[in-house]
Order: structure tokens, then sequence, then C-alpha cells
């Protein structure tokens, strides 16, 4: 099972840090990296779906220009919105 989770980390995290467009690449990739070797299972999946999103949709809910819809992971942007107010992507 470490294992599984090892690979998907390692997927995941290449999808965060390749969205398409540079600002993607930096908030979404950072957030990740600092993020990724502490979630399990369900935070893994939960990652995953968000990342299924179009790029700019995505993008567009962490920088509060769109609602998030319902059924997406609003705890998940909110936490990527703090980890910018933070300023989060001036570091790593």
């Amino acid at each position: 099972m470490s294992d599984d989770l090892t690979e998907q980390r390692k997927k995941l995290m290449f999808r965060a840090e390749h969205r398409g467009f540079k600002e993607a690449d930096i908030v979404i990739g950072r957030y990740v990296r600092s993020r990724i070797d502490a979630l399990d299972a369900d935070g893994l999946e939960a990652l995953e779906l968000l990342l299924s999103a179009p790029d700019q949709e995505l993008y567009a809910w962490i920088m509060q220009r769109e609602a998030v819809p319902a059924e997406r992971d609003a705890s998940l942007i909110a936490d990527i919105r703090r980890f910018v107010a933070d300023g989060g992507t001036r570091t790593l």
C-alpha cells in the first residue's frame, strides 16, 4: 500500500507542477509540494479530484474569481488560498 501511495504522490506532484500555465504551476505546484507527504489515501484522492478540474477553472477558484462548485472540495481550495495569503508561493 505504501508503494502505491508513493507512486500516486509522484504522479500528483507532476500534475500539480505542470498545469499548463505558469501562474497555476507556481500556486498549485508549490502548495502540493508543501503538503503531499502529509496526505493519506483520502487526502490524495481529494487532491486528485481537484487536479482533474480544467486549469483555468481551478485557478479561478483559488483566486476567488469564480465560486467553488458544490461537487468540489471547498476546504481544500480554502487551504490553498491560505497558503497563497501566507506567502507560500514565495518560498520553496
